[in-house]
């Protein structure tokens, strides 16, 4: 297996062995076309734990389940899938959707790349149901054991795969064989859109550790020089610019443009942002239209950018007029979030970080906003659930043409209210946290209103703009790039996990909303 030995596969335990590519998933997400497409990718084959078993049962798998019990099948799956992961030529393995019941399963899984095709449930029953298989027979039982079984595939991914897209595991097999050489831990989401795809690598000490994917190109790193003295990624050129949401203007972008030019980046380079939202805007915004498109990389330092905006492809600067009117739509090449980069950041900025995680939270409901609602710590996983919610919704709608607008809960307002105070009084976190508390009372949820509120509050966050001129405020909003005509619509809110966009909000209703606001 050539192309895995020259990828640097680390050798495991005592015996030396390469490390599998070992696929796993709820039936129907994809797992065995994955591996098979895979394995012909790399010239070798793929081992298929049900193929395996069916071979040693000599009868196909629904008749055995059907007269042994799942007990006895569940003991004999468990033997094959040890002995598979153990054979030394196990390059490339699918699992049954159900082996990771089995301790013994999971415990051999320690020395492999483990690669979870995700499937939702709706998908895996139109793909499984009437295929012979015992356990897709009712649905409201399968769709159980699919919410059953989802965090055992979680707990031992070590890449995170989409399986709606069926070509998706050749086009990010170059990644998954890069975790190989990063530090122990690491996790790879790939984010998929209509586009096409990239990798996000995730792990605390990546920046440290010198992690870099893609490994081709030359790199012209852009950073402020607040995170230059703190955050080095290796280089061939860097450009730094000043700290703060005033410098993300053409101007800026100029000079990046034309240091780029002069340094000789080419079409075969990389632009590298490394910085919060401020830098992964304009260097994305640069890597957009420098010889219209180059690639680059995000570094997202800030909490912001580490749950938002380095993910989705949006690139742009400010004008004086209004926030992100000048931009593109161009995906990065990558993402590698070091959670690490977070603690040297100060309390105010991680505080504004918030506002963003709330919203994200508001957006997925369900599990996510439990645990935000309930203090949760900022860890990685509550930061890479962020993430995931905003991949998904990218996935579904990339350009702003329909359901991706509810990433803009809380922007409008928020937008508004940096444009009005020059970008200097308020960090982009905290106008979207003000702004977030105004779409909730244009949603008339009170309640919710009050509860973020409180969350808000606990981070020494502003809720509201005390001072800044509500007709003013009101002129921005009009300017909005979203506006249709002369309407700009607003994302509102039904609950938790209930939040959509295109709503008519009143003159009046907004006229009462912004004098609340900025009375304080």
């Amino acid at each position: 297996m050539e192309a895995v030995a020259a990828a640097g596969q680390r050798p495991t335990g005592d015996s030396g062995r390469r490390p599998a590519l070992v696929f796993v998933g709820f039936m129907g997400s994809g797992k065995s076309s994955a591996a098979r497409a895979v394995a012909a990718a790399l010239g070798e084959r793929a081992l298929d734990s049900d193929t395996e078993l069916e071979r040693t049962l000599s009868e196909a798998i629904e008749t055995f389940f059907d007269r042994e019990g799942e007990a006895e099948f569940r003991r004999r799956e468990e033997r094959v899938a040890v002995e598979l992961l153990r054979r030394p030529d196990a390059r490339v393995v699918s699992l049954g959707g159900g082996a990771l019941g089995s301790e013994a399963t999971r415990e051999a899984l320690a020395d492999h790349t483990v690669v979870h095709v995700d499937v939702d449930a709706g998908t895996a029953w139109r793909r499984a149901a009437g295929r012979g298989r015992p356990l897709a027979r009712e649905r409201e039982s399968f769709e159980a054991l699919y919410a059953e079984r989802r965090p055992a595939y979680e707990s031992v991914a070590d890449a995170t795969l989409p399986g709606f897209d069926r070509g998706v595991a050749v086009r990010a097999l170059p990644a998954m064989l890069a975790l190989v050489d990063a530090p122990p831990g690491t996790r790879l989401v790939w984010a998929a859109s209509r586009s096409g795809g990239y990798p996000v690598f995730a792990a605390r000490g990546l920046i440290a550790a010198g992690f870099f994917h893609p490994l081709d190109g030359r790199r012209f790193a852009v950073t402020d020089t607040n995170v230059g003295a703190l955050h080095r990624v290796a280089s061939d050129w860097s450009h730094e610019i000043p700290p703060g949401e005033p410098e993300k203007t053409l101007a800026r972008a100029e000079s990046a443009l034309r240091e780029m030019a002069s340094s000789g980046v080419s079409r075969e380079d990389l632009v590298v942002a490394v910085g919060g939202g401020v830098v992964g805007d304009l260097a994305g915004f640069c890597a957009a239209v420098y010889q219209r498109g180059i690639r680059h990389v995000q570094v997202p330092t800030s909490l912001v950018a580490q749950v938002d905006s380095a993910y989705g492809g949006k690139t742009g600067v400010d004008l004086p007029e209004a926030k992100n009117y000048v931009g593109a739509y161009h995906l990065p090449a990558a993402v590698l979030l070091d959670p690490a980069a977070l603690d040297t950041l100060p309390e105010p900025e991680l505080a504004a970080g918030y506002a963003e995680v709330v919203k994200t939270a508001l957006i997925a409901g369900g599990s996510l906003w439990e645990r935000v609602r309930n203090g949760a710590h900022l860890d990685l996983g509550v930061v890479l659930d962020c993430v995931r919610t905003k991949l998904a919704v990218v996935a579904e709608d990339e350009r702003d043409e329909g359901r991706r607008q509810v990433l803009n809960l809380g922007h409008t307002i928020g937008h508004a209210i940096e444009a009005a105070t020059d970008y200097t009084r308020y960090r982009h976190g905290e106008a979207i946290g003000i702004g977030l508390l105004c779409a909730l009372r244009l949603s008339g949820r009170d309640e919710l209103r009050v509860e973020v509120a409180n969350l808000l509050r606990a981070r020494g966050l502003p809720l509201g703009c005390n001072g800044v001129d509500p007709p003013a405020l009101a002129e921005l909003i009009k300017r909005d790039k979203k506006r249709r005509g002369d309407r700009v619509p607003f994302v509102l809110v039904e609950g938790p996990g209930d939040v959509s966009p295109g709503h008519e909000v009143s003159d009046a209703d907004l006229k009462a909303v912004l004098e609340e606001a900025c009375q304080g």
